[in-house]
Formats: C-alpha cells, sequence, structure tokens
C-alpha cells in the first residue's frame, strides 16, 4: 500500500505517513494544525500538494479524494437529523457503537440531542463507516473521559493495524506516546520530528 505525502510550497510541511501507521501533530494553538489537516484533506484552498502514491490530490475529483483520506474534526458539522441519517453503513456503525460502549438509540437521536463527546464518537464512527485508506484526526478525544478516551484510542489501533494510516492532532501527550508511531511539533519553522 501507498502512503498518503503531503507537501508545502517551501517544503517545510513535508510529511508521510504509511499505511497502519499513525502520525501525531502537536504545537501551539495557532500554529496551523487543523489548517494542515483541512488542506490534504482538500476542504480548503492552499499551496501545496498530497498524493496517496502516485494519485495526487489535485488531480482526481475531491470527492474520489475524500473518499480516501477522511477528515474528521474536534467538534464535527451534522447536517440532518436523526445521526442515522449519516451512517452509510448502519450494521457497521451499530458494531462500531458496541465496541465504544455506546448505545444502539444514539442513531435514532438528534445531533443536537446528544452531548459533545457522543458526538464527537458519533463523528468518528461516521468515519470509519466510510473505510478510508487515511484518517485525519484533530484532536479525536477532547471532549471524552478517560475511560471513553481508551475505548476510542483501542478502536483506533484496531484499525491502525487493519493498515489504515492516521494523522492526529492532539494536545495529550500521553495520548500521542500510546498512539503514534512519529511525533511532530509544528511551529512557524515548520515541522520538527521528536526523538522516540
Amino acid at each position: 500500500m501507498q502512503g498518503l505525502a503531503g507537501r508545502g510550497s517551501r517544503g517545510v510541511l513535508g510529511l508521510t505517513v504509511d499505511p497502519g501507521t499513525c502520525v501525531a501533530i502537536s504545537g501551539p494553538s495557532g500554529s496551523g494544525k487543523s489548517t494542515l489537516l483541512r488542506l490534504i484533506a482538500d476542504l480548503d484552498p492552499g499551496i501545496g500538494t498530497a498524493r496517496i502514491g502516485a494519485m495526487e490530490r489535485e488531480a482526481v475529483p475531491a470527492s474520489r479524494w475524500r473518499r480516501q483520506v477522511v477528515y474528521v474534526a474536534s467538534d464535527a458539522g451534522w447536517w440532518t437529523t436523526p445521526v442515522s441519517a449519516h451512517m452509510p453503513d448502519l450494521p457497521a456503525a451499530r458494531s462500531l457503537l458496541a465496541e465504544l460502549g455506546m448505545p444502539e438509540a444514539l442513531l435514532e437521536a438528534s445531533p443536537d440531542d446528544v452531548s459533545s463527546g457522543e458526538r464527537q464518537r458519533l463523528s468518528l464512527v461516521r468515519a470509519l463507516v466510510l473505510r478510508p485508506r487515511f484518517l485525519l484526526l484533530d484532536e479525536p478525544t477532547s471532549a471524552l473521559d478517560q475511560a471513553a478516551i481508551l475505548l476510542v484510542e483501542e478502536m483506533l489501533q484496531r484499525f491502525k493495524r487493519g493498515g489504515m494510516g492516521m494523522l492526529v492532532v492532539s494536545h495529550d501527550s500521553a495520548q500521542i506516546a500510546r498512539m503514534a508511531d512519529r511525533h511532530y511539533v509544528l511551529s512557524a519553522g515548520g515541522l520538527t520530528e521528536l526523538a522516540a
């Protein structure tokens, strides 16, 4: 399988995420971590390129790219009700909810009627049922308690072992230590890899 690669206009943001690996990015607020994920996902215009092997983001329709590379915001948007209307594979969604210890009844709830932590996990489920090659996760557990964080991480580790690549923005150093194969810090000077 081919990795996800991205490069900024000056090369200062170049990185590769190999299949079955997790790359973490941390850094001060406002340093551009979320912007970087959105650029890779082809959600915002910008200078630079991203590719999976020989497939360049700019050379394929956005819909095709976004099936391969799925962005999950820390507070993702919901555009209709119930939650199940967002899930293209309900049996898979039910299975993932059970794995996270969440009731199946949440699928029939309005997104406005569930907690921020539930919405955060439902957003992750919504992304995973698409079976992308790469996940771009922006603070994926920021609204969760420790027990829920560990369940999410366990599920993500399972998908990683199955070959899914992940680029995760996190301020949680313990989470980075548990999840990441490589860790970068983003600053005004670009990306700096930290020693393992």
